[in-house]
């Protein structure tokens, strides 16, 4: 069952944030930039306040960007072999689909080989798109800026997994025997989608 937001506050914030923002890159009255920076600031009074979060922190992570904004990419790669999935262990002992933010100069498909390169020691191709996914329907927690999380079915080619600083080992899984999952990046709900793209002979991309 997708997630959603919940909470009416968080999303206000990032609303008035958004408004602010746009506000900030084509607006040239010198007095309605001073509101919109106004707009803003409370905008992260507020995301602090309903997080704990120090509100310096927050104007760090929620108001440092410049121009219209638009959601963050991530990809996530699904490897098969044998009928099992491959995961990679992050240092705080979770699990996940190999992934992270897209590089500004690579492409999806690109940026989804890099990151199995990267956090499984494996070299790969991308094959097929299987979905993209507004992060908050389907991860916790709730972030203040917007993700759209691109699942990619993806082949090993070869290589070995090396232990690095993002990730500490790599297994194969079956869906009835997944480790404990990092969810906020990869849940159960969105591995067995990847099974079903992969067990598929005609797979229509998924999209919400």
């Amino acid at each position: 069952m997708s997630a959603g937001r919940k909470d009416p506050l968080l999303d206000w914030a990032v609303r008035l944030q958004a408004l602010a923002q746009a506000g900030l890159e084509y607006g040239r009255d010198r007095f309605d930039r001073e509101r919109y920076e106004s707009v803003r600031a409370i905008a992260a009074e507020m995301l602090a306040y309903e997080t704990d979060l120090p509100v310096e922190k927050v104007r760090d992570l929620f108001c440092g960007e410049t121009g219209y904004q638009t959601p963050k990419l991530d990809t996530r790669a699904a490897i098969f072999r044998d009928g099992k999935i491959l995961l990679v262990r992050e240092t705080d002992g979770l699990w996940t689909l190999p992934g992270g933010w897209v590089d500004v100069d690579l492409s999806v498909g690109e940026n989804a080989v890099k990151e199995v390169r990267e956090e499984a020691g494996l070299e790969a191709e991308a094959l097929a798109l299987i979905a993209v996914q507004d992060r908050d329907r389907h991860n916790r927690p709730v972030y203040a800026y917007k993700i759209c999380k691109v699942f990619v079915l993806c082949r090993a080619l070869g290589g070995a997994f090396r232990p690095n600083s993002e990730t500490v080992a790599s297994g194969y899984f079956g869906l009835d025997e997944l480790p404990p999952l990092a969810e906020s990046k990869t849940t159960a709900e969105q591995i067995r989608m990847c099974f079903d793209a992969h067990g598929a002979e005609h797979w229509t991309t998924l999209f919400d």
